[in-house]
C-alpha cells in the first residue's frame, strides 16, 4: 500500500513525480481529482498527500483542512505553480506541513517526506490519543485535538510551557491535565495567581520567609515555590507578573535556587513549570513592558488554545457534560434540551468562552426549575438579545446586499458580460502559461496549442510581457 497520495490535475506531473518518488523506494498514488482522492482518501492509510493545483473542482487550498481532518490524519505538502506569497501563508495557515512551488526540487522533498514519515510514526507508537487522560478536557474539535497532541509533547517532557490563551478557554484544565500526565503527578500542582501579587508580599508568597524576617513573623513559612518542590508550579496570568518579580523570577527559574525573606542561605526547589497568559506576550516584550529573556524562558513548549467561537462542533458535547455536571450539583434530574436551544447556543459569540457556556448552562437550569427540556426562554436576556440583534443586522445586510445584486442597472448585456469573463480568462491563463513555461514561446505555443502569430498577438492585446 503506498504511504503517499499525488493529488494533481496534470496527470503527466503526477505521473512523472510518482515514478521518482517510487524510484526512492517511497511508492505513490496519483489522481487528478478532488471528490475521487476524498475517496481514496477515506478508504486508504495515506501518512502524506502532496497537494498540487490545475484541478476543475476548485481551489485545492479550500479543501486542505477537510484532507486534515481524515480519520488517518495525513500530512499535507502543498505543492504548486504560484509563488505567491499570500497563497503560501493561507497554505500553511490551514494545516499544510509545508509549501513547495513546481518543479519541486527532489532533495528538498524527500527530507521533508522523511519527517513527515518519522513524525506519523513517532505519533502512532507514542499511543498519544489512546493514554492521555483528559482531566475534563471536552471536545473533539481539529483544533483541540492539536492542542492534546501537544498537551501529550509537554506531559512527556520536562521542558517550560506557555498556554495561551482568551479568558475562559480553560488554560488552568489543560495544565493540570499536563501535571496528571507527566512523571511528577504524584506531585503538588501549585498555582500562583500573577495578577493578584501585591509588589510588598510578592517574596514572601513565592519564596518564604525565617522566623524573625519582620515583626510579625513568629514562625518560619513555606512559599509557594518550595511547595512545590518535586511537583509543578503554575504561574496563570504570567503576563500581570510585576515588573520588579520579573528579574527575581527568571534567577530562580535558571537554577531553580532561591533565598526565603529573611534568609541567608539559598534553597532549591525542583519544580516544573507551567505558565499561562491571556496577553500577547510578544508585544509586551517588544514595547519593554516584560522583559526578554524571561519571555523565551517561560516559552519552551508553546500551546494556543482556541476560543470558543472557532471550536463550536464540541458546544453539543459541552452543553450535554454540562447539564450532567450541574443538575447533579442543584439536585435536580437531568434535562433534555430543544434543537432552537442548542441553535442558540451555536449562534453565540461567546466572548467568555467555555466559563460562560458553563455559567450560561448553570443559570438555563435553574431558570427551568422542573420543566424536563430546555428552551431558548430559558438563556439568559443578555444572551438572547444579542442573538436576536445580530441576527437582523445580517438579515438587512444579506436584503441590502442582495437587493444591490439584482438592480437591473447593475447588469450587463449578456454579450458584455461574456466578453469580460472571456477576457478575465484569457489574460490570467496567458500569465500562468508564461510563468509554468519559464517564458520559452515554443513550449507555450505547444502547450496552449496557439500558433506563434496568435500567441503574440494575445500578449500584445492584455498587456503581458515574458520575462
Amino acid at each position: 500500500m503506498a504511504d503517499i497520495l499525488i493529488i494533481d490535475g496534470d496527470k503527466e506531473f503526477s505521473r512523472d513525480l510518482g515514478k521518482r518518488l517510487d524510484s526512492h523506494g517511497l511508492p505513490a498514488a496519483c489522481c487528478d481529482s478532488l471528490p475521487r482522492a476524498m475517496g481514496l482518501l477515506h478508504t486508504g492509510d495515506f501518512k502524506v498527500v502532496l497537494l498540487g493545483d490545475d484541478l476543475n473542482d476548485g481551489d485545492s487550498l479550500d479543501y486542505l483542512s477537510t484532507i486534515r481532518e481524515i480519520p488517518s490524519f495525513p500530512e499535507v505538502i502543498v505543492i504548486s505553480r504560484s509563488r505567491d506569497p499570500d497563497m503560501a501563508e493561507k497554505a500553511i495557515r490551514n494545516g499544510a506541513w509545508n509549501y513547495m512551488t513546481k518543479p519541486p526540487n527532489m532533495p528538498r522533498l524527500m527530507v521533508l517526506l522523511k519527517r513527515v514519515v518519522d513524525y506519523q510514526e513517532e505519533r502512532t507508537a507514542g499511543g498519544i490519543r489512546c493514554s492521555l487522560r483528559r482531566s475534563g478536557i471536552i471536545g473533539n474539535s481539529r483544533p483541540l485535538q492539536a492542542c492534546l497532541d501537544t498537551l501529550a509533547q509537554a506531559a512527556g517532557s520536562e521542558a517550560n510551557v506557555l498556554i495561551h490563551g482568551e479568558t475562559g478557554t480553560g488554560k488552568e484544565l489543560f495544565a493540570r491535565a499536563i501535571h496528571k500526565n507527566s512523571a511528577r503527578c504524584h506531585g503538588n500542582f501549585v498555582v500562583v495567581d500573577c495578577a493578584a501579587l501585591p509588589d510588598t508580599l510578592a517574596e514572601n508568597i513565592l519564596f518564604g520567609h525565617e522566623r524573625g524576617a519582620y515583626t510579625s513573623a513568629d514562625a518560619p513559612s513555606v512559599g509557594l515555590v518550595k511547595q512545590a518542590d518535586k511537583g509543578t508550579l503554575f504561574l496563570d496570568e504570567v503576563g500581570e507578573l510585576p515588573v520588579s518579580m520579573q528579574k527575581v523570577f527568571l534567577r530562580v527559574l535558571e537554577g531553580r535556587n532561591f533565598r526565603p525573606v529573611g534568609g541567608t542561605k539559598e534553597m532549591r526547589s525542583d519544580f516544573r513549570l507551567l505558565a499561562a497568559t491571556n496577553r500577547n506576550l510578544k508585544a509586551m516584550v517588544e514595547s519593554g513592558e516584560y522583559r526578554r529573556d524571561l519571555y523565551y524562558r517561560l516559552r519552551g513548549i508553546y500551546m494556543r488554545l482556541p476560543a470558543l467561537r472557532i471550536i463550536t462542533e464540541d458546544i453539543n458535547e459541552m452543553t450535554c457534560k454540562f447539564i450532567q455536571r450541574y443538575s447533579k450539583r442543584l439536585n435536580m434530574a437531568s434535562k433534555g434540551f430543544s434543537p432552537d436551544f442548542l441553535d442558540a447556543l451555536m449562534n453565540y459569540d461567546w466572548p467568555g468562552n467555555i466559563r460562560e457556556l458553563q455559567h450560561t448552562i448553570e443559570q438555563a437550569l435553574s431558570r427551568a426549575g422542573k420543566e424536563a427540556i430546555l428552551y431558548p426562554r430559558h438563556l439568559p436576556r443578555a444572551i438572547r438579545a444579542h442573538i436576536v440583534r445580530r441576527d437582523l443586522e445580517k438579515g438587512v445586510t444579506d436584503a441590502s446586499s442582495h437587493k444591490r445584486t439584482i438592480a437591473p442597472e447593475n447588469f450587463p448585456t449578456l454579450k458584455g458580460f461574456r466578453q469580460q469573463k472571456i477576457e478575465e480568462l484569457e489574460d490570467r491563463y496567458l500569465r500562468d502559461l508564461i510563468e509554468a513555461t519559464d517564458g520559452k514561446i515554443k513550449q507555450a505555443c505547444r502547450v496552449s496549442g496557439l500558433s506563434r502569430a496568435r500567441f503574440y498577438a494575445l500578449l500584445k492585446r492584455y498587456g503581458i510581457t515574458r520575462k
